[in-house]
């Protein structure tokens, strides 16, 4: 192959780069984009693995070589416009995402916008570790305790769930759905009042226990509003998906919005 010809027929942007798609070579799904220069390009078609191109580190990246997760390249494809690649790949570990997914896309877009539709294959610590030169790992610590924290809302929602149909003398959430709406509100009003008066005692200096009373008190009345979700068959999710909703918009557009 005469490689000076084939990749002068592939245009790069500005800045050297072209966008290349990462494509299943069985299922046709897509699992990443990145860029690749000249010499990610052809290292590709040489090695017949995945070489991009980092733009935050300004240098080249060999797919897995931190996670391990490689990619094999069946076949390379350039568009009708010569300024997109396609690679049709095996992705070894069937993780392509640093979030620890099959995919890169694993938001969908819903009436009460994205949702996160695909299951997490491996926690990204596990893949990792805790020290990286590949700064999309910062973002991934974020995106980690953000799945933790998901995780335990969605269990308490799950936990909700059941409980409403289990015995009252089974547990204290199931005692409290048998004693209906009002005794959750009552819970709700005490737990919201006690956290108010552990914000007013709250002392920065105190010891740790002390401090961990706000904690506490705050967890109490998430809870008891979970346990109210519950009540009326709402998900913890849509909460989730309203407060990031909300994400971005100052505080004038969002109280605006909430007036009509």
């Amino acid at each position: 192959m005469n490689n000076a010809q084939w990749l002068d027929e592939v245009k790069f942007n500005e800045q050297g780069l072209v966008p290349a798609i990462a494509q299943h070579h069985q299922t046709g799904r897509v699992l990443m984009v990145a860029w690749m220069n000249l010499e990610a390009l052809a290292l590709t078609a040489e090695k017949n693995q995945a070489v991009y191109f980092s733009r935050s580190r300004n240098k080249l990246w060999h797919k897995g070589e931190e996670s391990g997760h490689f990619q094999t390249v069946h076949e390379i494809r350039l568009d009708c416009d010569a300024d997109v690649i396609v690679l049709q790949i095996e992705q070894h570990g069937g993780i392509a995402c640093h979030t620890g997914r099959e995919s890169c896309f694993y938001r969908k877009l819903t009436p009460n916008g994205w949702e996160i539709v695909d299951a997490q294959l491996k926690d990204p610590s596990a893949i990792y570790g805790e020290k990286s030169a590949n700064p999309h790992t910062f973002a991934m610590e974020a995106s980690t305790a953000q799945s933790e924290q998901v995780e335990v809302l969605s269990y308490l929602g799950q936990m909700m769930a059941e409980r409403k149909q289990a015995d009252p003398d089974s547990s204290y959430v199931a005692k409290l759905y048998h004693k209906g709406l009002n005794k959750i509100l009552e819970k709700v009003g005490e737990e919201s009042f006690e956290t108010v008066l552990a914000a007013k005692d709250f002392d920065q200096n105190a010891s740790a226990d002390h401090k961990n009373d706000l904690i506490y008190e705050v967890a109490d009345l998430w809870f008891h509003t979970i346990v109210m979700l519950g009540y009326f068959d709402l998900d913890v999710q849509l909460v989730l998906n309203e407060l990031a909703r909300r994400q971005g918009l100052s505080g004038l557009v969002e109280k605006a919005n909430r007036q009509h």
